[in-house]
């Protein structure tokens, strides 16, 4: 493992002022920060193989080989990763990413923390998809086959109290996530923001390796990317700072 490598972080979170005419404002706040590699972990939260909605499957296609780029590159530096493929442990049984969670001390995470949780930007009643499917159903069985797991050094679980586990056992002491979809798994998983940020555990999403379940015939009526920017601003508000893939990359 490389040793003495640090990440260099630009993290931004947003903070809710009054301007110097008195006007109530969000003002982006930038955080140069570094951080040891082998003190980190990035997730990649529900990349599965397969989605009920066209729309999402075809988005995730096309993140697919950035994600992994900074994957391997995070990977190369000592950076802990973690698969967390939702309801798709039994495709990854006896596996040795998967037997990496399983092993050691099981710790009890602890007492969540009280945390404001504002109602969303975007209304994703109707399921989501902005390509006409209607009904939800698990479409997915696995990670996507290209999203490429090195079962020599990378972790799989999707329970929070493993993941939980893992990172203190492993001396991880920031969680970086990445996947989809914003609005939904990647805030209420169990290993996701919300209980990160819960547990008092710090967390940053990178927020350009994501997306959002948002049809624009709902409000707040904008365009599906647009959505996707509000609820990453809503994350950076509310929950914790973002960063761009490309601080794992240089």
């Amino acid at each position: 493992m490389p040793e003495n490598v640090m990440l260099h972080l630009h993290l931004r979170r947003q903070v809710w002022k009054q301007d110097a005419r008195g006007y109530n404002v969000w003002e982006v706040v930038s955080e140069e920060k570094a951080l040891p590699a082998v003190e980190a972990a990035l997730l990649l939260c529900d990349v599965w193989d397969q989605h009920w909605s066209r729309g999402a499957a075809e988005r995730l296609e096309a993140m697919i080989p950035r994600m992994n780029r900074v994957v391997q590159a995070a990977r190369e530096k000592g950076v802990q990763i973690i698969h967390a493929p939702s309801e798709t442990m039994d495709f990854y049984a006896g596996t040795p990413a998967r037997q990496r969670l399983l092993e050691g001390p099981l710790l009890d995470p602890p007492e969540p923390l009280e945390h404001p949780d504002p109602p969303l930007p975007v209304d994703a009643s109707d399921g989501g998809s902005d390509t006409g499917e209607a009904p939800w159903y698990r479409a997915w069985s696995r990670q996507h086959p290209g999203s490429e797991i090195d079962q020599e050094r990378d972790g799989i679980s999707d329970d929070g109290r493993e993941i939980y586990s893992f990172l203190q056992r492993q001396g991880r002491k920031t969680l970086l996530i990445m996947g989809v979809h914003t609005n939904m798994c990647v805030l209420n998983r169990p290993f996701g923001i919300k209980a990160m940020v819960r547990w008092g555990f710090p967390v940053a999403l990178v927020r350009d390796l994501t997306d959002t379940m948002y049809n624009p015939a709902r409000p707040p009526y904008v365009s599906h990317d647009e959505g996707t920017r509000l609820v990453v601003e809503y994350i950076e508000k509310f929950w914790c700072p973002t960063l761009s893939s490309e601080d794992l990359l240089t």
